[in-house]
Parts: structure tokens; C-alpha cells; sequence
């Protein structure tokens, strides 16, 4: 028998197998047979028992659903049958759309991705339920930022904020049959992983020759993400020019940081989050580089996204979200504001780039502003703490000392130590308690 729709054939197991089985579950479902050669002949394959504990748990990890995996012999030959079910919705490995089409396997992009996903979901895919987490599970430290940033933003009022998390959640359209759907777990969970891997904000720090020199990963929830992600890029990994006016200290950075603040939290709101990428935010001497996974509506190309156009988030209830807290607008006006930041403070206007699934924003720094052409910069990371830690707690007055450590890069010692000296000459005080309190700043 030859190879069909249904049917494939593999010698011998290797993990790229799972494209096949991924190719399947998005198709009609069909049996993958290891150990069987392209005429159908039974060659039989070693380490069988290995395999039977192996491949399912490959599976379920790599593609997160469940195939019957048996051991089946001929002419004493021992070799492997996989039934893969089909899928009711759509399945990604590391990123990538397989589809089974005839005898052949395809990998689905562009459009045709589009149309798959749709087709095959007839919605978005926040919006699924899920099981494993309970709404007494989510994180309350990220109600506790969403509440603070909306009230703050006015975008809502006490009334409707100071409520109960279901509630709360019910109100933004996060549950759906008395479940959380997958946008309330991206959203307020502290390991958003448990519905996609790889659902996490990564930023590095790189030589000249593309060579890591630090790195920072935040994997909770998209809200405390978004509460700490722009403090951290500006004050560990970019270097800022000291300067003052008439005694009044001022930092100019190489970057607009209200245009680096739209495009992360644009990546964010609206990153497809089942291709299980990581956003990367990728920061150099002279230049920065935010990506993110998007599928783009149907009939847009890279031109509609960076032209004027209505609001058409990929996620809209994720946007909805950020949105309410301040992070980004409704209007579609995303690339105008950061045109518009970058050129406030001399800056070239980014590039984007559109390369298969990835979504590129490229910052060029400030002219003038690279180390080697100006000897009064600063690193931030040894420039006085005590302004570091004023400037955060006036942005931010509920920040924690190990959330000050973090996005400082200082060790926890080193922050009390400095909190101390804060505390004792007046310039900050602690307002409630320890627990659910707050930094007052007196002066900065």
C-alpha cells in the first residue's frame, strides 16, 4: 500500500516526525507508521519500547494533543502505529502550520494560514476555555496593576473596577460558560504557559558582533509584563546623556520612550500567541528591534498596517484590556504615535518589516547619541541609584525592593540600603502597609 490523505511512512523516528502528525490533526487525522519504508514494506525499528514512552509524551508536548501510539508486529518485525485524530482546532509546531494535502505535507503561511485558522476555528483564539486554571488561581498582583492603571487612566471608574475578579472578568468579556477563556489566563496568570509555550516578553542586550551580553525573560502574566517591561529597557539596558537646565537634571536617551512604549505594548495586545514565539526585544548600541508574531487581516499588506486604518486588533479582547489600562488606543493610530514620539525628539521614524509571520519595528538610536562620539554618557546601571529608585516609585509608586532590584539591575541588598537612606532624609515614605501600601515621593 502506497502512501495516501491518511497514510505515511517513516524508517525510523525522528523529531521532525511531529510536523507529520501536526500536518494530520489540521487535516482529516491519519496514521503515521514508523519503522515502514516508502514502498509500505515493514523494515522494523530498534529501541521500540524507548519509543512507546517517548512519542506520546513528544506529542503532547510539542503539539499538546493526544495520539494512540501501538506497537505492531510482522514477519517478526516490530513497528510503531500512530492514529492521530483530527484537531477542531488549529495546531502549530515551534511555530510552524503543517497541513496534509494528498501524499504530500505543506506548511501553511501568509493568507492560506489566514484562511486555515478561520476556517477551521470560526473564531479567535483567545477565546477558547480552558480547564487546568480557575479564576481563584489568577494573580493578584495583576488586578491589582489593571485596577490602579485604569482608574488612573480613566478609561474606568471605581464602580466598575472595585468589584470581584469573576466579576471583573466577566465584565471584559474573559469567561465564557462559567470558564476563563484564554485571554483571561494570558492576561492575569502567573505562568501563561499552561495555555501556549512560549508566551513571554524576552529583551537582550547585544555586542556588535550579535553576541548576548545580558538578557532579562518575563514569563507572568501580560499586565505585569506590561507594568515592567519599559522601566526596565530604559533604565537597564539603554545608556541616557546627563545634562541640566537651569539645576534641573535631565536624561535624553537614545530612543523616544513613547514610541518604544506603543510599539511593546502594540506587540503584546496584538502578538499571535499560538505560534508560541517569544516577543523579542533585541536593544544595541544603534538600534533597537521589537518582533512579534502576527497574522495580518485579510487583504492587508505591510503598506495597510503602517498607513492610516481602522483599529482591527488580532486579539481583540486582549486589546480590550490593554486599552482599559491605559496601554494603547482604539483608533488604529499606533504607528502615527510613534512616528510622531520619534520625530518629538529628532529621531529617524522606525522601519517595519514583514518577514512570513514576523512582525519587525527597527528603532535607529538618536544621532549623536553612540558612545563612541560623546563621552558624557552615562550607563544607567552605574549612575546614582538613589534618582533611579525616585524616578521609579514617582512612575510606579507600588513597586516591591525585589521589582526595583529587577529592573535596575542591583542586587536586593543594594536597594534597601538605599531605601533606607531614602527613607530617613524624607524623601520617600511608605503610606499603608507593607503588604498593599505605597511609595510617596517627596522629592526627586
Amino acid at each position: 500500500m502506497t502512501e495516501s490523505q491518511n497514510t505515511e511512512y517513516k524508517e525510523t523516528w525522528r523529531d521532525e516526525c511531529l510536523k507529520w502528525i501536526c500536518g494530520f490533526a489540521n487535516a482529516q487525522g491519519g496514521t503515521v507508521y514508523i519503522g515502514v519504508n516508502d514502498a509500505g514494506e515493514v523494515v522494523g525499528v530498534k529501541n521500540i519500547k524507548k519509543l512507546l514512552e517517548d512519542i506520546p509524551n513528544k506529542i503532547q508536548t510539542g503539539l499538546g494533543i493526544v495520539a494512540d501510539v501501538n506497537k505492531r508486529m510482522k514477519d517478526g518485525k516490530g513497528y510503531l502505529e500512530i492514529k492521530v485524530r483530527p484537531s477542531s482546532f488549529p495546531i502549530s509546531y515551534q511555530g510552524e502550520f503543517h497541513y496534509r494535502s494528498g501524499a504530500t505535507k505543506q506548511r501553511l503561511t501568509g493568507i492560506a494560514l489566514s484562511e486555515f485558522i478561520m476556517r477551521k476555528t470560526g473564531s479567535h483564539w483567545e477565546e477558547v476555555t480552558v480547564d487546568e486554571v480557575a479564576v481563584d488561581d489568577l494573580d493578584e498582583e495583576s488586578f491589582k496593576i489593571f485596577r490602579r492603571e485604569a482608574l488612573r487612566r480613566k478609561r474606568m471608574t471605581s464602580d466598575e473596577l472595585y468589584i470581584s475578579n469573576e466579576e471583573l472578568l466577566k465584565k471584559l468579556h474573559l469567561m465564557k460558560d462559567g470558564k476563563l477563556k484564554r485571554s483571561a489566563v494570558l492576561l492575569f496568570y502567573d505562568d501563561p504557559a499552561v495555555v501556549q509555550v512560549g508566551s513571554m516578553v524576552q529583551v537582550g542586550k547585544f555586542g556588535d558582533d550579535d553576541d548576548i551580553q545580558y538578557q532579562d525573560v518575563f514569563e507572568g502574566s501580560l499586565i505585569t509584563t506590561a507594568d515592567k517591561v519599559i522601566d526596565l529597557i530604559f533604565l537597564k539596558y539603554l545608556k541616557a546623556k546627563i545634562i541640566f537646565e537651569h539645576d534641573r537634571r535631565l536624561e535624553i536617551y537614545p530612543f523616544a520612550r513613547e514610541a518604544v512604549r506603543e510599539a511593546v505594548y502594540n506587540a503584546i495586545a496584538h502578538n499571535c500567541y499560538m505560534f508560541g514565539t517569544p516577543i523579542q526585544i533585541r536593544v544595541k548600541e544603534d538600534e533597537m528591534v521589537i518582533s512579534n508574531s502576527c497574522i495580518l487581516p485579510e487583504g492587508w499588506t505591510l503598506e495597510t498596517l503602517t498607513g492610516i486604518h481602522d483599529s482591527r486588533p488580532y486579539n481583540p479582547e486582549i486589546a480590550n484590556v490593554f486599552y482599559r489600562a491605559g496601554y494603547i488606543e482604539h483608533w488604529g493610530r499606533g504607528i502615527k504615535k510613534i512616528d510622531d514620539a520619534c520625530r518629538e525628539i529628532g529621531a529617524e521614524p522606525p522601519t517595519y518589516e514583514l518577514l512570513g509571520n514576523g512582525l519587525r519595528v527597527r528603532f535607529k538610536a538618536l544621532r549623536g547619541m553612540l558612545k563612541d562620539q560623546n563621552d558624557t554618557f552615562s550607563d544607567t546601571r552605574n549612575d546614582t541609584l538613589e534618582h533611579k529608585i525616585l524616578t521609579l516609585l514617582t512612575n510606579n509608586p507600588s513597586l516591591t525592593q525585589k521589582e526595583l532590584a529587577l529592573i535596575t539591575g542591583m542586587s536586593i541588598p543594594s536597594i534597601k540600603r538605599v531605601m533606607k537612606i531614602l527613607v530617613n532624609t524624607g524623601r520617600v515614605s511608605r503610606v499603608g502597609s507593607k503588604r498593599a501600601g505605597y511609595w510617596k515621593v517627596t522629592e526627586v
